[in-house]
């Protein structure tokens, strides 16, 4: 049987640390951006830097799009979580 889940222990861990509490912040600034350009989206659209902020891109509204949540996190990802390419492998495919 599967032991339940901490989330209390998880958010001290990692979502509570200053780091993370910063980029909390950015992505939903990106997105009030993103809304107050374009109108309120579902809460199944994610809001999707064209340039990934880690590649050196803004949270500039020419730098944002509204993409599926599942387009969004289908990113190739290397051990420490950051991106091996800003090309999806579902784009790649194409």
């Amino acid at each position: 049987m599967a032991t339940k889940r901490n989330y209390a222990a998880e958010y001290a861990k990692y979502q509570g640390t200053p780091e993370q509490i910063a980029k909390r912040s950015e992505r939903n600034k990106a997105r009030r951006a993103y809304e107050k350009a374009n109108g309120d989206l579902p809460s199944t659209v994610d809001v999707d830097h064209k340039k990934a902020m880690s590649k050196g891109g803004t949270s500039k509204a020419s730098n944002l799009r509204a993409v599926p949540q599942s387009e969004n996190t289908s990113f190739s990802r290397t051990k420490t979580g950051a991106m091996k390419s800003q090309i999806s492998k579902r784009e790649r495919k194409k």
